[in-house]
């Protein structure tokens, strides 16, 4: 007699996890939204040069205009096209996860489903954290001062209408690609963080719009576009944390700041090597400053509750406590953040992805491993790029939020 194992189902089981994957995947993407998908033959499997290979996108020049006549007796003088490139270089991503069978005989609930939602959010973050160097790591900014001079207090380092204006006019004065909306017209988005919109927001014209022809935007806080700009605000934007200028009661003072001993995801308390003015300032960021186009996707901001040498926070994490592990030594700062947006289009970015794996990424599992196999792995792989078509396709602006002040 045939007996139905779990054996026999793989393939049903690894659908009904990748259906969770890929429902998490799809709901985690934000830079992404700048980046528009490329033809890549050489990419495919049966042509693929390898991952060192790179990927060349060819631009023409413009013909300057002419002023000639056409003459009875002498040709026209021809002009030449001259021609720039951009490369991009795939690369490789991967991670995953492993318990032991006793997690299952224990777990009143499905775990392995969970789990692969939580891979699901991981793959896409990691993948959208490429998409977003690509987007914020340019030559073309616009800020008030430099970065570490953007001030809380000062109210023209924060994200303004006007700010907004002027990022747009030098977009559209150097020739940034335009997205055409469901009406027709040629539209840029910019991708920003809550704290920065709060001052956009709050900003006399637009709250005497709100006031005076939609009312349900100053409960929803929905604002939808200024300057032909689609406003896409979102927590998950990037934020240069204590990148700018010092707070008045600056921890950059005195022998330094750094964590006294390696913390823990989900750890709930951080400790310090000192504590003077450790409760001053909106955030502590732990992690290493940005400067210039450097970015570490493993900084966070914390909310410093109470304590001194060892300080309880709130965080991020899925039980109010820090998000990433975070070695002995890190730094810690209260200055003020430096709140990014980016300001293009979805022709901005152009986006490399191995079609065999695809544009999520592949679930790899649930598989047995050991002896027993007494563990379960489950994991994801990605293969490809991001990368800016040319400088002028996006512009970075930069500022800081009274939020921090």
């Amino acid at each position: 007699m045939a007996t139905q194992t779990s054996t026999n189902l793989t393939g049903a089981i690894t659908t009904r996890y990748t259906q969770a994957y890929q429902r998490a995947a799809e709901v985690e993407r934000l830079y992404d939204q700048l980046a528009a998908p490329i033809g890549a033959p050489q990419f495919e499997l049966e042509q693929r040069r390898g991952l060192g290979s790179t990927y060349t996108f060819n631009f023409i020049s413009d013909m300057t205009p002419s002023v000639q006549t056409i003459s009875e007796d002498d040709d026209i003088s021809t002009q030449l096209l001259r021609d720039a490139t951009s490369t991009v270089t795939p690369t490789s991503l991967a991670d995953g996860l492993r318990w032991s069978q006793l997690v299952d005989i224990s777990a009143y609930t499905d775990y392995t489903a969970a789990r692969a939602e939580v891979l699901g959010r991981g793959m896409m973050e990691s993948v959208d954290n490429k998409a977003k160097a690509a987007a914020l790591q340019g030559n073309l900014v616009v800020r008030a001062a430099a970065r570490a001079s953007l001030d809380a207090g000062t109210t023209t380092h924060n994200w303004t209408e006007a700010g907004i204006w002027a990022a747009v006019a030098l977009a559209q004065s150097l020739k940034c690609p335009n997205f055409v909306d469901a009406q027709g017209r040629k539209m840029l988005m910019a991708i920003a963080h809550p704290d920065a919109y709060y001052d956009l927001f709050h900003g006399g014209n637009v709250v005497s719009a709100a006031i005076y022809q939609d009312k349900n935007i100053l409960f929803t806080g929905e604002l939808g576009e200024i300057a032909n700009c689609k406003l896409i605000i979102s927590p998950s934007a990037k934020v240069f944390g204590a990148a700018g200028a010092d707070h008045a009661s600056s921890m950059n003072t005195g022998s330094g700041y750094t964590l006294s001993s390696g913390e823990n995801a989900l750890a709930t308390s951080i400790r310090v090597t000192t504590a003077t003015n450790i409760g001053s300032g909106r955030y502590l960021t732990i992690g290493t400053e940005e400067t210039g186009n450097t970015h570490f996707d493993d900084n966070e901001r914390v909310k410093q509750v109470s304590g001194t040498t060892t300080s309880v926070i709130v965080g991020q994490g899925a039980n109010g406590g820090i998000r990433f592990d975070h070695a002995l030594g890190a730094t810690v700062y209260n200055n003020d953040s430096v709140y990014p947006v980016a300001y293009g289009s979805p022709k901005s970015l152009v986006k490399i992805f191995a079609q065999e794996v695809g544009e999520f990424g592949e679930l790899v599992g649930p598989n047995k491993t050991g002896t027993v196999e007494q563990w379960t792995t489950l994991a994801w792989k990605w293969f490809g790029a991001y990368g800016r078509m040319a400088e002028n396709y996006i512009v970075r602006g930069e500022y800081s939020s009274s939020l921090d002040a």
